[in-house]
């Protein structure tokens, strides 16, 4: 039977769904959606770089999952992209972050042999349940908002991949900064070289208005994913698959502060379903 998260796995991983929601709310506002991922990753390679200056090589079992984790982030990275050129933050990152807990939880228990109780089981299902919901809480669906819907169900699924892929390649090495290094160093250079490629001589100007912000969401992207590495590395990788996504609620907030997005009743409701979600988990 597995354990509640440590406590000290449990406040990091909270800590990680404020970071996220924060920078995601960030890339959001930048009007060019390319421009501010290339930041984000600019900022990625960057530190990478850094970390990977100060600290040991990681295990050589670990790079396997290390080269298909890094590919599977990019991915995210450009479906995510899609998903904020085509639709509304409020309605984009609830469904990405909603879908993948509950993806985890399964892949986790029918392929890697994990175990959850009933409660934690029952958990996952109403966290997962309430993000989900939070997508509707701007109306019913309709068949424009079926490409972002798209986009934000892809960026769920590649999620999970990565999850999955770090929980077991956390536990492939003697130390998780090595992991964490190798990871954003091998993943930051691929969307700027794309927007390279796209925009050519004009990006350098097109960075500039937004150098700030972009690379700052990239310094907050980095230190979230962090934490949720380590937290992996001491904790049932489902439940923290699924308290990592309670940062929708922050983003609810941060939609109807700076984006200008209602925060009614739906989402009032699917916030209390999540945080039910995470009393059972825990």
């Amino acid at each position: 039977m597995p354990a509640p998260l440590p406590g000290p796995a449990l406040a990091a991983v909270l800590a990680a769904a404020v970071l996220h929601a924060v920078w995601n709310a960030m890339a959001h506002r930048i009007p060019d959606k390319l421009v501010g991922f290339a930041l984000i990753n600019c900022a990625y390679t960057a530190g990478g770089a850094v970390l990977a200056c100060c600290v040991p090589l990681p295990s050589a079992r670990a790079w396997p999952f290390l080269a298909a984790s890094a590919a599977l982030e990019a991915a995210s990275h450009l479906f995510l992209l899609r998903a904020y050129q085509l639709g509304d933050f409020g309605q984009t990152y609830p469904l990405a972050r909603g879908v993948a807990p509950l993806l985890v939880a399964v892949t986790s228990v029918t392929v890697l042999g994990g175990t959850l109780t009933p409660l934690q089981g029952a958990g996952v299902l109403l966290v997962s349940g309430g993000l989900a919901a939070l997508t509707l809480a701007s109306g019913r669906l309709r068949r424009s908002h079926l490409p972002a819907v798209g986009a934000a169900i892809g960026t769920g699924v590649v999620i999970a991949a990565y999850t999955l892929v770090d929980s077991v390649g956390v536990h492939r090495t003697d130390s998780v900064l090595p992991y964490v290094a190798w990871l954003f160093l091998c993943q930051g250079p691929v969307l700027p070289l794309i927007a390279l490629a796209r925009r050519r001589r004009a990006l350098l100007s097109q960075l500039r208005p937004v150098l700030g912000t972009g690379l700052t969401g990239g310094a907050l992207s980095m230190t979230a994913y962090g934490l949720v590495i380590w937290a992996q590395a001491h904790g049932d990788v489902a439940a923290v698959a699924a308290l990592r996504e309670t940062g929708i609620l922050v983003a609810a907030l941060l939609a109807t502060l700076f984006l200008r997005e209602p925060f009614g009743r739906v989402r009032l409701a699917a916030g209390a379903v999540v945080l039910a979600g995470i009393v059972l988990m825990r």
